[in-house]
């Protein structure tokens, strides 16, 4: 039945659909952007304060450098006696004023990096790049304010049961609302044997649970890094693993010993985590590195692991219209057999249905899971 998941699914109707899809409003997308450019605001003011300060260090030191001139030059015109003096005073200043430009050098640091931690968004440029398909101009304005996610349902399904989807969903509805049907799984002439051909089987609607609402929280990891850019060489995961784990676990690297690595099948990447503090964040300043794969160098991007996780998600109920469920099959007959049965019963207008899109029937016995995907019939 696995190997069925994509030819008997369907889901409902394109205006059921579109009532399924999950949508931002103006409203949200306006409250959004307002905390957005209040965010940006802040961070323009504290880019400014710290240019200001930034400005008055280097004012300072090219002060200091001006009166060191000044004490060489008063130096060679004062008497032998207060050399010593003169010189433990200058010391004494370039030690404070190189101790004040260290603390504002620390200072901008971590501003910086509180800002990456508060703000996803000014990572972007740090992400790694996906490869993009440009599919044409939106002529509706309203797209543009909409988030749109396809759910992806998975349905388990029972022994002695079968999904069918009809063209239409009237011939769909017209099938659940008889109920119960007989279906002839011989076509023999003898009245004798025909209680030993026929079947009854149960109709009934296929309800599922679409999503309303969804949000999810992004959490920066402190000692992990994302790996992308990787080359497709053929060889197995682990191997691969293993040759970045040895690489990143050396010091001369910029790494330190790994505690857990992933390979991600769905982008092909990998997260490295590390056992010490601040090691992750030294290869996400570097941003790229060459890394020895065999006998060839690749570079490699670095940039900060993002993990999500659901904060809330709401979910209402859905009916498929297209889609009936078919229950009580008994285990009379093979399974290629009884489905052709079913199908051949269920495309008769006398007996209520009609043209029959996909059908797939699941033996006493077994279990499937059917994938209900979106209808874009």
């Amino acid at each position: 039945m696995d190997s069925e998941e994509d030819s008997f699914v369907r889901q409902a109707s394109t205006q059921h659909q579109e009532d399924c899809n999950l949508k931002m409003s103006p409203e949200r997308a306006r409250q959004e952007i307002e905390q957005y450019k209040d965010l940006c605001s802040a961070l323009d003011q504290d880019n400014v304060m710290l240019q200001k300060d930034k400005e008055a260090v280097e004012q300072r030191l090219q002060h200091v450098k001006k009166e060191r001139e000044l004490l060489q030059k008063n130096l060679k015109q004062k008497p032998p006696n207060d050399d010593k003096v003169d010189i433990s005073i200058a010391r004494d200043e370039k030690s404070r004023l190189t101790q004040e430009k260290q603390m504002l050098e620390n200072k901008l640091e971590e501003m910086r990096k509180r800002i990456l931690r508060e703000d996803p968004m000014m990572m972007l440029h740090t992400l790694p790049e996906r490869k993009v398909v440009f599919k044409g101009l939106t002529r509706d304005k309203e797209d543009m304010n909409k988030l749109v996610l396809t759910p992806l349902i998975r349905y388990p399904l029972s022994g002695g049961s079968a999904l069918i989807t009809f063209e239409k969903a009237e011939v769909a509805q017209r099938v659940i609302e008889m109920k119960e049907h007989v279906v002839e799984l011989s076509h023999g002439e003898d009245p004798e044997d025909l209680d030993r051909c026929q079947v009854r089987v149960q109709a009934g609607p296929v309800d599922i649970l679409l999503p309303s609402a969804l949000e999810i929280g992004l959490t920066r990891g402190s000692r992990s890094i994302l790996v992308s850019g990787l080359p497709s060489l053929g060889i197995p995961e682990d191997i691969l693993l293993d040759k970045l784990e040895l690489f990143f676990s050396k010091t001369k690297n910029g790494g330190s010993e790994v505690e857990s690595r992933e390979f991600l099948d769905d982008c092909g990447q990998v997260v490295l985590t590390f056992t010490q503090d601040g090691v992750a964040e030294q290869l996400i300043t570097r941003g790229q590195v060459q890394v020895p794969i065999g006998k060839t160098k690749y570079k490699l991007k670095i940039s900060p692991y993002m993990r999500g996780d659901v904060t809330n998600l709401q979910l209402q109920p859905s009916r498929c219209t297209r889609t009936v469920l078919l229950s009580g099959i008994p285990d009379v007959m093979a399974e290629e057999p009884m489905r052709d049965a079913l199908e051949i019963h269920f495309q008769k207008d006398s007996r209520g249905g009609g043209e029959v899109d996909v059908l797939g029937y699941v033996p006493a016995g077994r279990r499937a899971v059917a994938v209900f995907r979106e209808d874009v019939g």
